[in-house]
Parts: structure tokens; C-alpha cells; sequence
């Protein structure tokens, strides 16, 4: 058991690799269509590039999205909506009418009771309602209130709907007006003053919107459009080849696609696939994962940032995906070209088109007709790279983005003329969409400060920034410990010049050495470079004391970049810039004043680490030569070059670099530009034969 917890705690670190990656597989395999492949490619206004197509089989024809959405356009534009009338209502309102009609006309005319009058009037009034009730009193509500008298309706009672229109029916107000109009034309025996009072008391809707019937027979007339026109019968000609493709014969031609899906989309069918599939994207991450290992070995073994690679190759998978499964028409508004300039901020131009290459071949999976889409991008995508080779600048995501969207408009327009020889096949809403996508391409922006902060890896954004002298820990140090700073800005000049002969991140080269020696500001005074008014505190206290102080500016340095929130690639610098050395002056010191004593050399040894990058090991030679030619009194050629030589050399001799991926060649190149720069710096000629 503990040997296999050895071994596990060993091969950690592979082991999370290839989970991760397998995760990874296993997602993106998930957004694959379980279909199978139609082996036709083909769009409208283009001619049909294979041979002949016989049908295999008999297949109806859909009707196209266009041709349902009408046919639903006109049920709902002649539909009527559903009204029912309460008889109920009519049969109460006429028995509560009567008695109060009674007691009314009894308490009226009680001195001068006329039988045959009071039946008249009594008449005349439930003629009147039975009129109005028979017709109807209609609610229309907010959704009807506003239509024309000729709007047609339903009106449903005892389970039978007849037509009719609104204007047919009464609202309150008409059937008050009805009541008082035939009123004032009946016989003069009439009370119209007490009928007309009773009657507006008497007056209710009974005829009300249905909007539940109305909705399920909607509903229910909508889900009976037939989805089909027609059928093609086994042996018929679908297309002939070179047959231009128009909107009838696509129709046709799609059928015949999901027909064919649906006959071999069987349970066995569907394990294949995935298994092929799985098998694709297998293959695709594993070519990705060799190109790292054998070009850029340094990322292969740093799962962070392969797992920040396969997180931005899966995000925009994921993406298009959604978008196709929502409307497929859309799919030149998700911003592709996203990829290549998210891991150009975080990696190199060579990176980045390789990893947009492999994003591009996985969507191409998912897509009808991808040929031109991988194709598309994949211009677009080396565009955007280019226009992004020195990223230096915010702004140029603008540039970069106008780029792509002149990009995508170019090779479409070019495919467009190359398949039909015509301008009036163009799809102009297409470069609506091109807009769209190069837009959102900005997108970038915040994704890539979110993936700063979440994997802690530099970009050129966060450099230029941090490298800002105008910063406030830089100004800071400028302030206190003047002499550092301008010490901190010499090394930042030789160490990127460096960098940029070997090879590597120059910028972060040079904006970690910036802020190495920041830790000088809590003893400023202690330190050679900020003695002007030649008073040395180290000559109060002791060697061992002194080199404590010294070897403590570089925790108290960190310190100070953690409270400031400094990344940690930064931070690096500050730890790493004197490696595991001793504080040479006051060990060898210590060792002239106590001769035979035993002398403790833990104490005089910084702490380390030692560098573990290029980086870091180039700012390390920077810093101990720029420090060492401030000694040099009267330089010249040959000691500038010893100099450099003799640290450099003893650095090797104590294995300070072992653990840099940095060659002797690049440390003879590193020697080389620091010796050209340090004269240059001195202003030392070089010393020319005597022409006597």
C-alpha cells in the first residue's frame, strides 16, 4: 500500500494531466451530433457537385421552416378567437327584474292601481332584456376592446360555436341606449322613467372571452399543419449533377437527409459513433499534446497552463455548439477567432495558430457544410495572429478585430463569387453576423484578465502595466531608495537585451527586474547604491548582523509584493535573484576577523531558491554584474570583460543555474550582450592599433 502511494505521489502531476485531458475528450465529445454523417455537402443557389442522386428509398418531402412559419402566420391571422354565453345569467336577471319591477311599480302608482297597464310596461321590459340577453352583452376585456365591429368571433353556448362578429353583440353602453331608444318609441302608456331606471340596474354582461378554448384550439389547429408536401419514390431522379440547387430541390434534399439519419439512427449506429467520435477528439488532443511536448516541452509539463489551453478550446466548442443547436444561421456570430488571441496573450504566435487549428477541426465535427467555415476561420485566424506578432497595446484587440471582420467579409465574398458566379446570391445578412463575431471577439479582454487572475500566468497587458515606472511601489522605491531604482532600471536594460538574444519572455524579464530589489526600502540606508553622504551604518554592527540585513531584502520583498498584490510570477524574481549564494563581502570579512573560529555559512546564505526559468537566471547575472561594475573605478574593455566573466563563471560553479532551462550557449550570449552594454553604459573605447 505505501509503495503504490509513493508511486501515485510521484506521477501526480501526469496523472492529473491525463485526467484532465480525458475530461476534456469526454466533454467535447458530448456536443458531437449522435447522427450519422450525410456523405453530401451542399447549399442553396450552388450547383450539385456529385454524381446523379436516385432515391434509394421512398421518403416525404418536409416543408421547409418558411413554409411552416406561414402556414401558422395565416391560421393565427384568420383565426377566431372563443366567447361563451352564460344562459344562466339572462334567466336570473329576469327574475330578479320582475320583483323588483313589482314592488317599484306598486310603491309608484299604489293611489291609481291600473292592472292591464302595469302587465304592459312589465312587458315591454322583459321583451326588451329577452332581446339583448338573446343577442348578447359582451365583455370583451383589454385584448379585444379596441377591434372594429366587423372582428370575428366565436361564440360557444350548449357546446355549439357560431360565427359572428363583435359588432353583432352589445357592450353596457349600447344595450342602455337600445333600452332607452325603444322605450321612447312605445306607446304613451309606458313609464319610461321607472322601466328606464330598473332596466340599467338590470343590464350585465353574459357573454365572455374564452381564453382557454381559444388557446387549445390554436393550439390544437397549429399541430395539425401537415409537416409534409409530397413524396419521392424509390428510383426517382433527386438531382442531377451540376443542377443548380434552388429553394425546392434543398427542401427535397434535406428530407432525403433526415430520412436517410433516421432509417440508420438505430442504438447500434449511435455506440459507433460515439466511439468514432471519441477516437477523433482523442486524436486531436494527442497531436495537440505532442506539438508540446517536442516544441514547447516547457508548457507540456506545466499542467496549469495545458489545462488553461484545453479550458479555452473547450469554451468555444461549447459555444458553438449552443448556437448551432439554436439557430444554425447564427453561427458567424460567435466570435472563433477568440482562441488564437486569448493564447497569444498568454503563449507565442507559433501556439496560437496551432491550438486555433485544433479548435477549428472540432467544430468542423459539428457543423453542416464545414469546409468553408474551417476555412473562413482559419484565414481569419492567422489574421488576427499576425495583427497581434508584438502585442504591446490594449488598442490593437480594435485593430485586431477590424481585421478580422475585413477578413471574414473577404474569403466570403471570394467563396460566394467562387461558387455561383453572381452578386445576387450573396447573403448580405451574413456580414451583419461577420460584425457580430468580430465585435464579440472583445471580448477576449475580459477573458483574459478572468484567466490571469485564475491561473496566475503573465500577459502582455498585465507586464506593460506592472512595468509602468509611474507605478506606485516603483515610485515608491524611487522615493526611498533612489539608488536601487536606478540600479533596478540597469538591470531591467541588460536583462531584457539578454532575453531578447536567447530567446524568451523579454517583457516579463524585464518588469521582474523592476521590482527584485524592492526590499531595500525598509533599510535603504544599509545599501551601497543609496550611500551619498558617505555615512555606513555597517560600521556599527556586526558582519553577521549586516549580512542578515542584507540577505532579509529579499523576504522582506516579498513581503512588500504581497501586500501590494504583485502576481507570484513576479514575486519570483524577488526570491530567486541571489539564488542559494552567500553574502560574499561579509562571510570573507567574518572569516579575516576570527581566523580560527568555525564560521557558520547558513548565516551569510541567502535563502533561495535558486532560478528555475530563463527569466529568473538572466535577471540573477544581471543583478550581480550591474552590482559589481559600480566597484570598477576606471573600466575598461578587458576589466568589463573579466568581470562579467569571473561572476558569471563562479554562478555556474555554484550550480545557481541547474535548474534553468538555460544552455551554456545562451549564458556565452547572455556574457556577450552584458559585456557590449556595460561598455557602451562606461562609455569605454575600444582600444585601436597604432598605425606607426
Amino acid at each position: 500500500m505505501k509503495d503504490i502511494l509513493h508511486w501515485l505521489q510521484r506521477h501526480f502531476s501526469h496523472i492529473y494531466k491525463g485526467f484532465i485531458v480525458l475530461l476534456t475528450i469526454f466533454l467535447l465529445v458530448q456536443f458531437f451530433p449522435r447522427q450519422p454523417g450525410f456523405d453530401y455537402e451542399y447549399q442553396q443557389s450552388r450547383p450539385w457537385m456529385y454524381d446523379d442522386l436516385i432515391a434509394p428509398f421512398d421518403f416525404a418531402v418536409l416543408k421547409s421552416q418558411a413554409d411552416l412559419e406561414r402556414e401558422r402566420e395565416e391560421i393565427l391571422a384568420g383565426f377566431l378567437p372563443f366567447f361563451t354565453r352564460d344562459r344562466m345569467i339572462a334567466d336570473s336577471v329576469l327574475e330578479v327584474f320582475v320583483d323588483a319591477f313589482d314592488n317599484a311599480w306598486d310603491e309608484k302608482h299604489a293611489d291609481r292601481p291600473v292592472r292591464g297597464r302595469k302587465v304592459v310596461n312589465r312587458d315591454v321590459a322583459i321583451d326588451i332584456l329577452t332581446h339583448l340577453y338573446d343577442r348578447g352583452i359582451v365583455y370583451p376585456g383589454g385584448a379585444f376592446r379596441d377591434n372594429s365591429d366587423d372582428f370575428g368571433i366565436r361564440v360557444m353556448e350548449n357546446n355549439v360555436a357560431r360565427s359572428t362578429t363583435i359588432g353583432e353583440l352589445y357592450t353596457i353602453q349600447e344595450a342602455f341606449l337600445y333600452a332607452a331608444s325603444t322605450l321612447d318609441d312605445a306607446a304613451e302608456a309606458i313609464d319610461v322613467e321607472l322601466l328606464l331606471s330598473l332596466l340599467e340596474n338590470a343590464l350585465t354582461h353574459n357573454v365572455f372571452y374564452s381564453q382557454t378554448i381559444t388557446e387549445r384550439t390554436i393550439e390544437a389547429e397549429l399541430e395539425s399543419i401537415p409537416l409534409t408536401r409530397g413524396m419521392v419514390q424509390e428510383g426517382e431522379k433527386i438531382i442531377s449533377k451540376g443542377e443548380i440547387i434552388n429553394p425546392q430541390t434543398y427542401q427535397v434534399l434535406e428530407s432525403f437527409r433526415v430520412e436517410y439519419q433516421r432509417q440508420v439512427g438505430d442504438s447500434a449506429v449511435r455506440a459507433l459513433l460515439y466511439a468514432g467520435q471519441f477516437l477523433l477528439v482523442s486524436i486531436s488532443m494527442i497531436v495537440l499534446l505532442l506539438f508540446l511536448y517536442v516544441f514547447r516541452r516547457d508548457i507540456f509539463t506545466d499542467n496549469r497552463r495545458i489545462l488553461l489551453i484545453l479550458l479555452t478550446v473547450f469554451l468555444m466548442v461549447f459555444l458553438t455548439s449552443l448556437v448551432i443547436r439554436y439557430n444554425l444561421n447564427y453561427i458567424y456570430l460567435v466570435p472563433v477567432c477568440l482562441v488564437p488571441v486569448v493564447i497569444r496573450a498568454f503563449f507565442d504566435n507559433r501556439l496560437a495558430l496551432y491550438v486555433h487549428i485544433i479548435t477549428i477541426i472540432l467544430i468542423g465535427f459539428i457543423i453542416p457544410r464545414s469546409f468553408e467555415f474551417v476555412f473562413l476561420q482559419f484565414i481569419a485566424g492567422i489574421i488576427a495572429i499576425l495583427s497581434m506578432a508584438s502585442l504591446r497595446r490594449r488598442s490593437q484587440l480594435f485593430i485586431t478585430a477590424t481585421y478580422i471582420f475585413l477578413t471574414y467579409s473577404a474569403v466570403y465574398f471570394g467563396l460566394s463569387l467562387a461558387h455561383t458566379g453572381s452578386f445576387n446570391d450573396l447573403y448580405w445578412l451574413d456580414f451583419v453576423y461577420f460584425a457580430g463575431g468580430a465585435f464579440l471577439t472583445l471580448f477576449a479582454y475580459p477573458l483574459i484578465f478572468m484567466f490571469e487572475r485564475l491561473f496566475g500566468m503573465p500577459t502582455d497587458f498585465s507586464l506593460l502595466e506592472l512595468a509602468d515606472t509611474n507605478n506606485t511601489l516603483l515610485r515608491k522605491l524611487g522615493l526611498q531608495a533612489p539608488g536601487t531604482f536606478q540600479h533596478s532600471l540597469q538591470v531591467a536594460n541588460l536583462a531584457e537585451e539578454a532575453m531578447i538574444a536567447i530567446g524568451g519572455n523579454s517583457l516579463l524579464t524585464r518588469t521582474g527586474a523592476l521590482y527584485h530589489d524592492i526590499g531595500k526600502m525598509k533599510n535603504p540606508q544599509y545599501f551601497t547604491e543609496n550611500q551619498t553622504s558617505g555615512y555606513n551604518p555597517h560600521d556599527e554592527i556586526s558582519f553577521k548582523e549586516s549580512a542578515q540585513i542584507i540577505i532579509d531584502h529579499v523576504i522582506d520583498g516579498i513581503e512588500m509584493a504581497r501586500k501590494h498584490n504583485l502576481p507570484e510570477y513576479i514575486i519570483d524574481f524577488i526570491r530567486t535573484h541571489h539564488g542559494t549564494t552567500t553574502a560574499r563581502y561579509f562571510f570573507t570579512m567574518q572569516m579575516k576577523q576570527n581566523p580560527d573560529a568555525e564560521i557558520d555559512k547558513a548565516g551569510f546564505t541567502y535563502p533561495g531558491p535558486r532560478p528555475f526559468s530563463r527569466e529568473t537566471a538572466v535577471v540573477m547575472m544581471a543583478d550581480s554584474v550591474e552590482a559589481a561594475s559600480r566597484s570598477l573605478g576606471r573600466p575598461d574593455d578587458k576589466q568589463i570583460s573579466n568581470l562579467v566573466d569571473k561572476i558569471i563563471d563562479t554562478q555556474l560553479q555554484e550550480k545557481q543555474f541547474d535548474n534553468a532551462d538555460i544552455t551554456l550557449k545562451d549564458i556565452t550570449t547572455v556574457k556577450h550582450i552584458f559585456k557590449k552594454m556595460l561598455l557602451n553604459i562606461y562609455h569605454v573605447r575600444v582600444a585601436y592599433p597604432s598605425l606607426g
